[in-house]
């Protein structure tokens, strides 16, 4: 069963920055597209190919936001730069055993972290 854990979280000043990290476990990375997404409600911020080649984002972090990923840690990243009071959220990430192509819309992600809780205040 993959294992995905999440860290990096923290409480950033608006328009500071900060790092989400997201390391997978008992299985290959490489096999997985992941996405990072906000929690309650859930919304999908950004996806990155299982090789990395292709990524979209969410139209509110677009242009702030970069995810990017590292087979060989096996680790995904998530680089929130300008953050803004509404990007607060618990981001966790998610896996779906797909390989070169984006993460698959309207199909249920197969393995997620609990989370790291981001907090945007002055």
């Amino acid at each position: 069963q993959l294992q995905l854990v999440e860290s990096g979280g923290g409480v950033v000043q608006p328009g500071g920055s900060l790092r989400l990290s997201c390391k997978i476990s008992e299985g290959t990375a490489a096999y997985y597209a992941v996405a990072w997404f906000r929690r309650a409600p859930e919304r999908q911020v950004a996806c990155i190919s299982s090789g990395g080649r292709m990524t979209n984002y969410d139209h509110s972090v677009e242009g702030r936001f970069t995810i990017s990923r590292d087979n060989a840690k096996s680790t995904v990243w998530l680089q929130l730069n300008n953050v803004q009071p509404e990007d607060t959220a618990i981001y966790f990430c998610a896996a779906w055993a797909v390989t070169e192509r984006l993460c698959p819309s309207g199909r249920p992600y197969d393995f997620w972290g609990q989370g790291t809780q981001v907090t945007v205040s002055s």
